[in-house]
């Protein structure tokens, strides 16, 4: 299974490579991306100090695409990732793995002051499992969670390099479309139910910025309320990519992604779930095309 996801990144990777070349060259759009592969493997032969044979690797994969034409904005944004760990004694584990999808239009009413609404989407391809608790009961697939968020309010420019967008008004679904997880209540839906429906306010600070040349660095943090359950308690999920490409082939990248969401809580090794906040981080070097 973990196979035929991985090729199905790939393809996805590819056939957007492919659409980039066909497209067209207009000046009023700005595109930028990258695809990647990062590789790891390591075997011993009578080692005396010990160790387990490993392989791993990670796709990662990321496409902009801006149009700004007179009164107009459209930006857009796509990344995947999908990565595995092998290893002798413990099989194998999944890394990482992301879908996100987000699309904002807007329509300038002052200088780089747009009014503007979005569409945002994010999930998982494969089943992942909490290896610390049970390694056999999957905690999240494709669609558990998968989270669609759409709002409307004010984009503002003020560089190239920065945009902000405040949607005082932002609906988010969070699907659970797992029968057991959805039973267990898991990612705050109520047991039972499919879908947690909030309401609230959304603020994405957005930047990508070339510090040195080479090195790309970008964030995005977005902040979520919902006005009808605890406003006071608000979701966080603050991602940074730092892109260091070595030459045309060979590249290093470092993601880190805090993520704090109040309706998600953390079974630990005792079998209590509290609210925490979580952390990732992912360091590779390898293979990377850039478009």
């Amino acid at each position: 299974m973990y196979k035929k996801l991985s090729f199905s990144v790939l393809l996805l990777v590819l056939s957007n490579i492919v659409l980039k070349a066909e497209t067209p060259k207009d000046s009023a759009w700005t595109t930028a991306g990258y695809a990647g592969l990062k590789l790891t493997q390591v075997s011993f032969t009578n080692w005396a100090t010990g160790g387990d044979n490993a392989f791993a690797f990670d796709l990662q994969a990321t496409y902009q695409a801006d149009y700004k034409r007179n009164k107009h904005l459209w930006q857009n944004r796509i990344e995947f990732a999908f990565g595995l760990n092998k290893t002798k004694d413990q099989g194998t584990k999944k890394t990482s793995d992301k879908i996100y999808l987000n699309t904002n239009y807007g329509y300038e009413i002052y200088k780089n002051l747009y009014v503007s609404g979005f569409l945002n989407f994010q999930s998982q391809f494969a089943r992942g499992y909490d290896y610390s608790v049970n390694r056999d009961v999957s905690v999240s697939q494709f669609m558990a969670p998968g989270y669609l968020m759409t709002g409307a309010g004010l984009t503002w420019t003020p560089v190239k390099y920065f945009t902000a967008v405040l949607s005082p008004v932002a609906w988010r679904g969070t699907f659970v479309l797992n029968d057991r997880l959805s039973q267990e209540g898991a990612y705050g839906v109520e047991p039972g139910k499919k879908l947690l429906s909030e309401l609230g306010a959304n603020l994405k600070l957005e930047g990508k910025y070339e510090f040195l040349k080479n090195m790309t660095v970008y964030s995005r943090l977005d902040l979520y309320s919902d006005y009808l359950r605890k406003p006071q308690n608000i979701d966080v999920n603050w991602e940074v990519q730092l892109n260091m490409v070595i030459n045309k082939w060979f590249s290093t990248t470092l993601t880190t992604n805090l993520l704090y969401d109040d309706d998600v809580k953390i079974t630990l090794s005792d079998g209590r779930q509290v609210k925490r906040v979580q952390f990732k981080e992912l360091l590779g070097v390898g293979l990377q095309f850039n478009f």
